[in-house]
This record gives structure tokens, sequence and C-alpha cells, in this order.
């Protein structure tokens, strides 16, 4: 006996279309949309203050050594930029905060968190 002898395809896909619809599930199993914004605000992010940068090339690189100077493309004196995971959101400038060094803000770009939910 083969197993196909038994077995009624056109039947059963005749039941399925005859079959009533499904009826979705009731409104209580909803859940509410989540507040994003406030998740968002949880997330831990690195913030760092950028001095400058140098495009060199690797011959240069393999010349730097102990007491090597290489010019960067920021100004002395001018304000630094305050980067969040890699993405300049501001300038401040330098300070001492107790034995640590600090920042002071004196450019800060719109944080619009909210709109990314």
């Amino acid at each position: 006996m083969d197993l196909n002898d038994d077995f009624d395809l056109g039947g059963i896909l005749e039941q399925l279309d005859e079959a009533p619809a499904a009826t979705p599930a009731p409104a209580a199993d909803a859940r509410p949309p989540r507040d994003m914004g406030q998740l968002l605000r949880k997330i831990p992010v690195r913030l760092t203050l950028e001095v400058g940068g140098a495009d060199i090339s690797l011959a240069e690189l393999c010349q730097i050594g102990q007491g090597s100077v290489l010019e960067l493309d920021k100004l002395a004196g001018e304000p630094l930029d305050i980067k969040v995971n890699g993405t300049s959101i501001g300038r401040a400038e330098v300070v001492v905060s107790g034995e640590n060094y600090g920042l002071r803000v004196v450019e800060l770009n719109d944080l619009e968190l909210d709109s990314l939910a």
C-alpha cells in the first residue's frame, strides 16, 4: 500500500475554503504602545571630547616616537567637539573639576530624543 493512497489533498483544501474566516484576537490581548522615548533615555552612550585630528600616511605613523609632535586640525583655544557614540552634538571647553578634567558646554546642537520614538 502506498502512503499517498489514503491522503486526500483536494478534500482538505476544499474544507479549508469552506471554513469560516478566523476571528481577530480580542482587544483585551492588545498591549498598549510603549513609550520609546522613556526607554531610549535609559540606554547608556559614550560621551567624548575630541581635541582634533590629523590625516597622516602610514610612513609618517611609523616615524612617530616619544616626544613627536603632530599638528591637529584645531586652532589653540578653539572649542572642542562633544561627541556621543562618534556623532558630534556640540562644542565645549576643557575645565578642571576637582582632580579630574571636565567640560564646559559652549554650544549644543538640538537634541530631540523624543523624536526618535
